[in-house]
């Protein structure tokens, strides 16, 4: 598989063309940033850490059933991805009061939700990805009536089955967002599942292992997504398959 022409440079992520047209390239950096960008740092192995945890994640939601773009591993930082047709709606689900929730409708941080609440999003850093419903993704032609439910439904699966898995290994899954994607007729998870883009706490003490340790000046950012990928049992030294 070679690498080609880069196609898009996102904050943590950058994705290249390859030799096959149904397949990218998704390298994971080291790059970390926070609000839309103000604050910016380069954290040793985070890329590594990420490319493996998110690699774990995909086939562990595959083996249970959920369609992903994930392929394989290609190296340390690098997999080989499903080319799609994304979808412009970031899909959040929220266990625990959180976050931008909580700053929003002034609730205390930790307050279990029952049921898990569901959120849209437009993706869109230059508006600094506003709150959207249903109807603006179908007037707007985003997505269709019939993705949205897909969307939502594959999201709530995925709450469940990560849910379980964390909660086994010690930890609760807060909040998470996903990102879908056209694919031969179907939506299917596309972007990626790493502590950037979910937040995790510890069981007992709700210590923050994700990446609210770099937005709140925490400290022990890639200490902290190491310990959640060994709980999970994530071996980040294999060997990649050739």
């Amino acid at each position: 598989m070679k690498r080609g022409d880069l196609l898009y440079s996102g904050k943590a992520k950058s994705v290249f063309l390859t030799d096959d047209k149904s397949k990218l390239l998704i390298e994971f950096r080291n790059d970390t940033s926070a609000f839309d960008g103000e604050k910016v740092a380069q954290l040793d192995r985070k890329g590594a850490v990420n490319n493996r945890f998110n690699a774990f994640i995909m086939q562990y939601l595959e083996r249970e059933g959920i369609a992903t773009h994930f392929d394989r591993l290609l190296s340390d930082t690098d997999s080989v991805v499903k080319r799609l047709e994304m979808i412009p709606v970031e899909c959040v689900v929220r266990n625990v009061a959180a976050g931008s929730l909580c700053r929003r409708l002034g609730i205390e941080e930790g307050l279990d939700l029952v049921p898990p609440t569901f959120e849209f999003f437009l993706k869109n850093d230059a508006l600094h990805d506003p709150m959207i419903n249903e109807y603006h993704a179908q007037a707007f032609g985003w997505a269709s009536a019939a993705e949205i439910e897909s969307m939502k439904a594959q999201t709530f699966r995925v709450n469940e089955i990560l849910s379980r898995l964390f909660a086994d290994a010690g930890m609760i899954l807060v909040d998470f967002k996903l990102e879908f994607g056209r694919f031969e007729s179907r939506v299917i998870l596309g972007d990626e599942f790493t502590p950037d883009g979910c937040r995790i706490w510890d069981q007992s003490t709700r210590k923050k292992l994700d990446k609210d340790r770099f937005r709140q000046g925490l400290g022990s950012v890639v200490e902290s997504y190491e310990e959640v990928a060994h709980r999970l049992g994530i071996d980040l030294e294999a060997p990649v398959a050739s």
